[in-house]
């Protein structure tokens, strides 16, 4: 029997999550079943769950990766040199990431995948697995924006006499909210632009 390389598995995972997500995006996760992503990806049930045991399963790896993309981009973002102000790199980052996973999504508008992000942020409440994978990815991030933070103090862009880890956690929490705007008031990018840059941009 041939044996199967490791890039066909790696493409076979990659169909399955990529459908997966379209699926999540277009129906939510409670009304997407397996069928669904069966019937979405064009494969049997058997070679799903060759890589993919349940829909919970789907949901946690849809949650890394769009972890992994977004602490990825802000990494490599914040060693560019010179460093970009802190509000373009927020928010060149944060809307290539949303634009990119809602074209894997299937969809031209990032607002619909944002609102992918709150269904996974609204399932860690009633999913403890979920819950924990996501803990352990905003570990990571917090480590990540440390990092980024402390260049930034060092380069004189952010007070350097309040704590790494309070204008991480703050950050984080910005972060956070502009996800929230763009999925639930839709067309806000421009207010959003503006707003940052009047929080951080150095003053003049």
């Amino acid at each position: 029997m041939a044996r199967v390389s490791q890039a066909h598995l790696d493409a076979r995972r990659r169909q399955i999550l990529d459908g997966a997500r379209r699926c999540f995006t277009r129906n939510g996760f409670h009304a997407t079943s397996m069928q669904d992503v069966f019937k979405e990806t064009g494969l049997s049930s058997g070679a799903v769950y060759r890589y993919f045991r349940s829909k919970n399963e789907l949901i946690t790896a849809v949650a890394e990766e769009a972890f992994d993309r977004m602490r990825h981009a802000f990494e490599s973002a914040s060693r560019e040199t010179p460093l970009r102000p802190l509000d373009e790199l927020i928010d060149g980052v944060l809307t290539n990431a949303l634009e990119e996973q809602a074209r894997r999504a299937g969809t031209d508008r990032p607002s619909v995948f944002a609102g992918l992000i709150l269904q996974v942020w609204a399932e860690t409440l009633r999913d403890e697995s979920l819950a924990a994978t996501l803990n352990a990815g905003y570990d990571r991030m917090r480590v990540m924006w440390g990092d980024v933070v402390r260049r930034y103090q060092d380069a004189g862009h952010l007070r350097a006499d309040v704590p790494t880890g309070h204008v991480v956690r703050a950050l984080m929490a910005l972060v956070q909210g502009f996800i929230v705007q763009r999925a639930v008031f839709k067309d806000v990018e421009t207010e959003l632009r503006s707003g940052l840059r009047a929080l951080l941009a150095p003053h003049a």
